[in-house]
Formats: structure tokens, sequence, C-alpha cells
């Protein structure tokens, strides 16, 4: 069984969806004090991006968190955990 499972953005409630889309853009040192582009703006952007499948949301199993990533990000973080499944890290 994979650790990691994505997660159909669709299947979220919005609020959940939401939360979750503020937080990537929190971590991802986004600028929400631009009065031109506030955190909601930042939401609706990365919705469409979820839409356009540039962004993905992934749960990981063993540690119950789920996070917001980008197809690079997560085509990246896919070879660290197969690289490390093969050393017998996981």
């Amino acid at each position: 069984m994979s650790r990691f499972v994505e997660v159909p953005h669709r299947m979220l409630p919005a609020e959940t969806l939401d939360a979750l889309l503020e937080t990537f853009v929190t971590r991802q040192g986004y600028d929400t004090t631009d009065v031109a582009s506030d955190m909601h703006d930042w939401v609706r952007e990365l919705r469409r991006q979820l839409e356009r499948g540039e962004l993905l949301i992934v749960h990981d199993l063993q540690t119950e968190s789920t996070e917001v990533m980008t197809l690079a990000q997560w085509q990246s973080f896919g070879r660290a955990v197969a690289d490390d499944e093969e050393e017998g890290d996981w």
C-alpha cells in the first residue's frame, strides 16, 4: 500500500479546501499584503491551478497530514520517497 494518496480537490468541502490553499499561500511566501491581490485572490488563483492539474492535494497516511503541492514538488517528492524506500528508510 502506498503511504501517499492524491485527494481530488472536488471531494473536499469548500472551507477545508480554502484552509489548505491559505496554508499553501502562507508557506510558499506569497505576498498577501498587496491590496491588489489579497488572500481571497490567491485562493481563487490556486483553485484554477488545481483545475488545470498544476497543483495537487496529497494525504500522508502515516502522519495523517494533508498538503497542497505543485506538480513539480510532487514529482520531486515522489522521487525522494522512492529513493528512501529503496534504502529501507521507510
